[in-house]
C-alpha cells in the first residue's frame, strides 16, 4: 500500500516523463526533424509539469535546459546564451529595483493614492488596479508595469491581512489585476509590447501595408476598453472576496503615510532614480536593451546605498528568474528546430479541413491557434512564428490582411492560463500568494471570454 500510494502522489511526474520518453523513441513525424521531436518531447514534458506542479517550478526550468543538452539539441553554448536573454536580464533588475521601492514604503504612497481614487470597496478598487495597470501598460509595456504595480497591490494586503489572515481571493483579485491588466493593455499601442512591433514588421515587409502609431491605436483601443470592465467581473465572479470594504486598511495607510510626512532626501532619490531609469527604457531600449537598463538601475540602487544587497537577496524570487529563463530558451528551440511551425502549418491545414479556411471563421482559427501558441511559448516568438503564416493563409484566401494581422496579434495577450507566458506573470507570481492552479482557474475563464469579445470586434476590421 505505501509503494501504490507513492505511485499515486507522483503520478503527475511518471506521466510528464512517460510522454517525453515515448516522444524521444518514436520515429519523428512526417515534415518533423529528430531535433524538432525531441523538442516536442520537451514542451510535452514541461507542460505538463507547469499545470501540475508535481515539484517546484524552478525545478522544472532546470530540467527544461538540462534536457535540450541531453537529448543534443544544441551544443551546451548556445543554450546558455539562449538561458540569459535581454528578457531575463530585465525581470531581474525589475525584481531588484521593486524590493528598493518597497524598502522606501513608497509603495504605501501610490497605494493610499489609489484607494483615495477609488475607495475602500473592492470592486472599485479591482477595477482601479485593472485600469491603471492597462493604461500604464500601453504606454511604458508590460513588464515596467507589473514591476510598478505589484509593491502596491502587496502593500494593501499588508495591511488587510494584520486582522484577516485569510484573504487569498482579495489577493488573486489584486495580483490578477495586474497580470492580466497589463496583459491588454498592452495590445493598445505599438510600444505596448513587442508582438505589436513584430506585426507591424510583417506588414510592412511582406505586404507592403503601412500601419503607423496612431492606426494601431485606433483599432486595438477599443477592445482594451472592452476588456477592462470583462477582466474585472470574471475575477470577481471566479474569486469572490473575503471582505468587502478595506476601510480599515485604508485608515491605517493614511496614519502611515501621514506618520511619515514628506518625502525625504532618499524618497526623492528613489523617485528620480526610478524615472530616470523609466526614461531609459523609452529612449535606450532599443541600443542597450531592457535588461542592461534594468541592471545599471539595480547596480545604482545598491551603489547609492538605497538599497542593501541582503534586502534584495531576501525579496527576489531568484526562481521566477530561473523560471522565465527556461521558457525563453525552449521558445528558441522550438523555432530553430521548426518545432513551431510544423506544428502551426498542421493545425491550419485542419482549419482548412473544417471549412475555417475564410472570412470570420479564418480569423476565429487564426486566434484560437495563438492563444495555444502562447500557452507555450513567449508573446513575442508566438507572434514571430505564426506571424507570416498567419498572412499568407489570409492573402490565399483572400481575406484582408489587417484584420488577420490583428486577429493573430491580439490573441497573442491571452495567454493567462500558465505562469510562463509573459514576464508579468512571472513578476506578479514571484510575490509568493497565487499557484498555477490559480492561473488555470482564472485564466481559462478570462481566456474564454477575451476570445469571445474579440471576435465580436473582428467583424469591424473586415
Amino acid at each position: 500500500m505505501y509503494f501504490v500510494r507513492k505511485l499515486l502522489q507522483r503520478r503527475w511526474l511518471i506521466l510528464g516523463l512517460f510522454v517525453g520518453t515515448l516522444l524521444v523513441v518514436l520515429p519523428p513525424a512526417e515534415g518533423l526533424t529528430v531535433a524538432g521531436q525531441r523538442a516536442l518531447a520537451i514542451l510535452a514534458v514541461s507542460t505538463i509539469f507547469f499545470i501540475t506542479e508535481p515539484m517546484p517550478l524552478p525545478a522544472v526550468a532546470l530540467l527544461i535546459v538540462s534536457f535540450q543538452v541531453v537529448l543534443g539539441l544544441g551544443p551546451f553554448e548556445a543554450v546558455e546564451r539562449s538561458f540569459m536573454s535581454d528578457s531575463v536580464f530585465f525581470i531581474m533588475g525589475s525584481l531588484m529595483m521593486s524590493v528598493a521601492l518597497v524598502k522606501q514604503r513608497l509603495d504605501r504612497r501610490i497605494a493610499y493614492l489609489i484607494l483615495w481614487l477609488t475607495g475602500p470597496r473592492v470592486p472599485r478598487i479591482v477595477l482601479g488596479f485593472a485600469g491603471v495597470s492597462a493604461l500604464l501598460a500601453s504606454l511604458i509595456g508590460e513588464h515596467t508595469t507589473a514591476a510598478i504595480m505589484l509593491p502596491v497591490a502587496l502593500a494593501i494586503l499588508g495591511h488587510v491581512r494584520r486582522e484577516h489572515a485569510n484573504v487569498h481571493h482579495l489577493a488573486a483579485l489584486l495580483l490578477f489585476s495586474i497580470t492580466y491588466g497589463v496583459a491588454i493593455g498592452g495590445i493598445g499601442t505599438p510600444s505596448g509590447g513587442a508582438r505589436n512591433a513584430i506585426m507591424i514588421n510583417y506588414w510592412h515587409n511582406l505586404s507592403q501595408i503601412d500601419v503607423g502609431y496612431l492606426d494601431w491605436t485606433v483599432h486595438a483601443y477599443p477592445l482594451v476598453l472592452l476588456l477592462v470592465p470583462a477582466l474585472v467581473a470574471v475575477l470577481l465572479w471566479t474569486f469572490p472576496p473575503e471582505l468587502h470594504n478595506v476601510q480599515r486598511a485604508l485608515v491605517r495607510l493614511r496614519r502611515e503615510v501621514r506618520l511619515k510626512g514628506t518625502l525625504s532626501g532618499t524618497d526623492l532619490q528613489v523617485i528620480f532614480l526610478f524615472l530616470l531609469i523609466m526614461l531609459g527604457w523609452i529612449t535606450l531600449s532599443s541600443t542597450l536593451g531592457l535588461g542592461i537598463v534594468a541592471l545599471a538601475g539595480a547596480a545604482l540602487y545598491l551603489s547609492l546605498g538605497l538599497v542593501h544587497w541582503n534586502d534584495i537577496n531576501d525579496g527576489v524570487n531568484w526562481g521566477v528568474v530561473l523560471l522565465y529563463a527556461a521558457a525563453i530558451s525552449l521558445g528558441v528551440q522550438l523555432q530553430d528546430t521548426g518545432a513551431a511551425q510544423w506544428i502551426a502549418s498542421h493545425v491550419l491545414s485542419f482549419f482548412a479541413v473544417v471549412h475555417m479556411g475564410h472570412g470570420l471563421p479564418l480569423l476565429i482559427a487564426l486566434s484560437v491557434l495563438m492563444v495555444a501558441a502562447t500557452h507555450t511559448m513567449s508573446t513575442g516568438a508566438a507572434v514571430a512564428v505564426l506571424g507570416p503564416i498567419a498572412l499568407q493563409v489570409a492573402a490565399l484566401s483572400g481575406e484582408n490582411l489587417l484584420a488577420a494581422g490583428f486577429a493573430t496579434a491580439m490573441a497573442s495577450a491571452f495567454g493567462f492560463m500558465v505562469v510562463a507566458s509573459t514576464p508579468a506573470a512571472m513578476i506578479v507570481y514571484g510575490s509568493g500568494y497565487l499557484s498555477t492552479q490559480d492561473f488555470f482557474k482564472a485564466g481559462s475563464r478570462f481566456a474564454l471570454v477575451s476570445l469571445l469579445i474579440l471576435w465580436g470586434t473582428l467583424a469591424f476590421y473586415r
